[in-house]
């Protein structure tokens, strides 16, 4: 995975909306119990942060349909209860496709009040393909390595030179790793979380997905609805708009999301010295791209790099006095160096990066098909530049191998379900990586479902990120089952947002180490 640096951002306690707390008939609690003797074997993998944690492996087959075929292995931690009271594992993903979940364990674990995760065993598993499972898929490693062809096709030679790396990514995808991409998919994935379920002896599954993990947790319960105890999808994926429209529908809410940042940076001119007018720091922004198209910062930080490097600001306002520093320094004193730092924490990618982008493109050419006429990539992408040019072409050539990808596309699950205990979801209005529509949409699919919206948020990834009226719901949930039931509106329960962070130069009264530890496991793309 990247690395991340340490962010500063403001803390506060805020008010809930006025809801009327209703319990979700779940299977009650019971006492605890032993694993059954044919589950995993645990055994000690404790880290610093997380001195409980244990790992084990689970062996599932490659292709569901043939459950006497080819098995390959899943990779297994856990924190497990303490409490005598225990409402089963409670399984975490943080989203990519292709995030590794082994670490995010023994976050939510820590992060939830002690008295709810002591009543669970916390799992995180690496899906299929990904990190310690077996076999790791690894198409084409540096296929990020700097510096690459600018994103903003603007000539023949440019888009060929771009066309030519997503098919070569595609062709060594396929040649690597034929017999295992038409089972790298979000069913097939759904249907290692039941063997995980059954490997851990549990007639139900308590889940808890962010981002990407919130489809994955939808389609688990469209094939298993008896087997849903309690499910919780924070940062919520459209589930109208697998994959494609998907993408395109991210590229709006980016470009508004950097936009708010630059904004931020005219907020805090005397910090930086761009201007106080946004268009003013857009307008310097852009001419940083174009600088560095011409010379890339370091011999790396090209174009792309660059657009690679300002991304991650989309998904957590903790990066932005970090990207604004960077910024600052190469426009105000032509030092490269902060930029080329800021592309090392947040833009570079290395073998794990590798890794998580193989099963990302994996999973969602194989999800749902998409257009396999360049024609309608350049036509779609073009009139999006037009309204915003901030990541719409760096977004289609990351997803540019599904219009060439060997492996034949299944149909989206249709995750509409109404034979559901309530489930909780949560979701920002200004989240760019799921837009807040999709929060909406899949509320309305998951008939009895709750929402809760935080107003304002930005982030990707609200719960256990500092917010505590979004951490009071979802302890409510996890402890009893209750969920926050609104006047009719859309959403249930509404939270204000966190404050804006500060230029590092100020001392915050707070920082909220949650959240950047949060966003560091969830990563970027998913």
């Amino acid at each position: 995975m990247r690395q991340r640096a340490a962010v500063l951002c403001g803390a506060a306690v805020i008010a809930a909306g006025t809801v009327t707390a209703v319990p979700a008939g779940a299977s009650a609690p019971r006492p605890a119990q032993a694993a059954p003797a044919a589950g995993p074997h645990w055994k000690k993998c404790a880290t610093e942060d997380y001195p409980t944690l244990q790992c084990a492996s689970l062996k599932v087959p490659l292709d569901h349909a043939r459950p006497r075929g080819r098995q390959i292995t899943l990779a297994l931690s856990r924190v497990p209860h303490t409490a005598e009271t225990y409402q089963g594992p409670l399984l975490v993903n943080p989203g990519g496709p292709g995030g590794s979940g082994l670490t995010l364990a023994g976050f939510v674990a820590s992060s939830l009040p002690a008295k709810v995760a002591a009543q669970y065993d916390v799992i995180g598993f690496d899906p299929r393909g990904v990190g310690r499972s077996s076999p790791a898929l690894d198409c084409r490693p540096g296929h990020f390595d700097p510096v690459r062809p600018d994103s903003l096709p603007d000539t023949p030679d440019v888009e060929q030179a771009n066309l030519t790396r997503a098919k070569s990514f595609a062709d060594a995808c396929g040649d690597k790793y034929a017999d295992v991409l038409p089972h790298i998919d979000t069913v097939s994935a759904a249907r290692d979380l039941d063997a995980i379920r059954a490997a851990l002896g549990s007639e139900k599954l308590n889940y808890f997905g962010y981002s990407y993990g919130t489809y994955l947790g939808a389609v688990y319960a469209k094939l298993y609805p008896d087997r849903v105890r309690r499910l919780v999808l924070d940062s919520v994926v459209g589930p109208d708009d697998v994959w494609y429209d998907a993408n395109l529908n991210q590229d709006l809410a980016f470009n508004d999301r950097h936009r708010a940042f630059l904004a931020w940076i005219a907020e805090h001119d005397a910090a930086y010295g761009l201007g106080t007018d946004p268009e003013r720091v857009e307008t310097a922004w852009y001419a940083m791209r174009a600088a560095l198209a011409k010379k890339p910062a370091g011999g790396k930080v090209g174009a792309s790099e660059l657009e690679d490097t300002y991304m991650p600001g989309g998904y957590y306002n903790g990066y932005w006095p970090y990207l604004a520093e960077a910024f600052a320094a190469y426009v105000n004193d032509g030092d490269t160096g902060p930029l080329v730092e800021a592309y090392d924490n947040f833009g570079a990618l290395d073998a794990s990066g590798d890794n998580g982008y193989s099963v990302y493109t994996a999973v969602e050419c194989r999800d749902a098909s998409w257009p396999r006429d360049w024609d309608e990539w350049r036509d779609d992408s073009w009139d999006l530049y037009e309204k915003a040019p901030f990541m719409v072409w760096n977004n289609a050539w990351y997803n540019a191998p599904c219009a060439f990808w060997p492996t034949a596309s299944r149909e989206p699950v249709d995750v509409a379900n109404d034979e559901l205990p309530p489930v909780l979801l949560f979701q920002a209005t200004g989240d760019a990586a799921t837009p807040y529509e999709g929060g909406v949409t899949a509320h309305r699919l998951l008939r009895g479902s709750s929402l809760v919206v935080e107003e304002g948020g930005g982030n990707h990834g609200i719960t256990l990120s500092g917010n505590d009226c979004l951490d009071e719901h979802l302890a409510a949930y996890l402890t009893d089952g209750t969920v926050p039931r609104g006047d009719g509106g859309v959403a249930d329960a509404v939270c204000a947002a966190l404050p804006e962070p500060k230029p590092l130069e100020s001392k915050a009264a707070s920082t909220s180490s949650r959240g950047s530890t949060l966003h560091g496991l969830l990563g970027f793309r998913g």
